[in-house]
């Protein structure tokens, strides 16, 4: 069966000579064409098949023939697995829409082709809608400032450590590289604080440059404020609060904003209309409490909640949506949990007294 149906797709005898130069090239596109359509209804035996075929074809025809294979095979869920790793590691006209696109490549064959070509293979790989961290690693490593750009920007790359560390490093003198590391929503609280460091840095030399020094001195004494203002902002500037607050308005004017519809909102990891139904069963304000929900702190939560009577149930819900998923380790929330069971309500209520309208910011 394989050696008729070889037969059939192509007769290779026919292909030598001068003459066979423009039938190789017609012969290439058809054979990708016709399998790219039949590719979902193909045997394992025939997918085979046309893979010895192709991988043959496309050494015999020009890189112009050898792109347009790649096209047809760069969106296949299934395909001739040697030729499109062959293709892939060809000169990057060729190589581009496997890399940019391509399923049937792993891991290891991006990492061997990153590792082996240079930075414009590199580059399409790191435009991929999903990259694991041993990819985007060698990517760090081998790439130039262009393919980091790229890996930082990409939101469907995963960033080992030592990568976003090699990468803030390089962001000390690149500010496009700052700015797309800082729209990130999967950095670490050591990361940004090494982002909001690397500003003052930049901050302090330009107010030296200019003459003032003792303007300079005093960025110094208010990084660590300013640190934890940039850090919530960062986590913050994700949420559209105003559209949330508009939607729980509309549910307050049915009757509909409760513990139920705040534990709801947390389910679905709604994290906006969370901070605004929370804001309105305690008359709060939405800014100041967005702020205490999203501190690496979450006493000042806790105390509010106790205070006003909410259940352990709403509690724990609420410290493991939006940013707190990511800044809370498990061993934070479980002592805040404790830490709400042992607190009584005239306690709750004594510590709120003694606050300002700051302290909850």
């Amino acid at each position: 069966m394989s050696e008729a149906l070889k037969t059939e797709l192509v007769n290779f005898s026919e292909l030598t000579g001068e003459a066979g130069s423009a039938r190789k090239a017609e012969l290439a596109r058809h054979v990708a064409a016709l399998f790219a359509l039949t590719s979902e209804r193909c045997s394992d035996e025939q997918v085979g098949v046309y893979d010895s075929v192709l991988l043959r074809l496309v050494d015999m025809v020009e890189a112009e023939v050898r792109r347009y294979v790649a096209e047809q095979m760069s969106g296949l869920s299934r395909g001739p697995q040697d030729t499109i790793r062959r293709l892939a590691d060809d000169d990057i006209e060729v190589a581009e829409p496997i890399l940019l696109r391509s399923s049937i490549l792993s891991d290891e064959d991006l990492i061997s082709i990153a590792e082996k070509r240079g930075n414009s293979h590199c580059y399409a790989i790191a435009q991929r809608e999903v990259l694991s961290e041993n990819v985007t690693d060698i990517l760090v490593q081998r790439g130039d400032l262009k393919v980091k750009r790229k890996v930082a920007s990409n939101d469907g790359a995963s960033l080992s450590d030592a990568s976003v560390q090699s990468l803030i490093s390089d962001a000390a003198s690149d500010a496009t590289l700052q700015n797309f590391l800082s729209d990130r929503a999967d950095l670490a609280e050591a990361h940004i604080s090494s982002l909001v460091a690397i500003a003052s840095d930049e901050v302090r030399k330009k107010l030296h440059d200019s003459g003032q020094s003792e303007a300079a001195e005093r960025v110094g004494e208010a990084a660590d404020i300013a640190a934890q203002h940039m850090s919530n902002q960062y986590w913050l500037g994700r949420y559209d609060f105003d559209t949330a607050k508009a939607r729980v308005m509309l549910l307050a004017k049915r009757g509909m904003v409760n513990e139920a519809a705040l534990r709801r909102f947390a389910s679905e990891d709604r994290f906006a209309e969370a901070v605004a139904t929370f804001a309105l069963m305690i008359r709060g304000d939405v800014e100041e409490l967005s702020h205490c929900m999203v501190s690496p702190n979450p006493e000042p939560f806790i105390v509010l909640a106790k205070a006003y009577g909410f259940s352990s149930i709403s509690v724990s819900a609420l410290l493991s949506i939006g940013p707190w998923r990511h800044r809370l380790t498990p061993e934070v929330r479980n002592l805040a949990v404790a830490y709400f069971g042992r607190l009584t309500v005239a306690e709750a209520k004594r510590k709120m007294s003694h606050w300002n309208t700051n302290v909850v910011s």
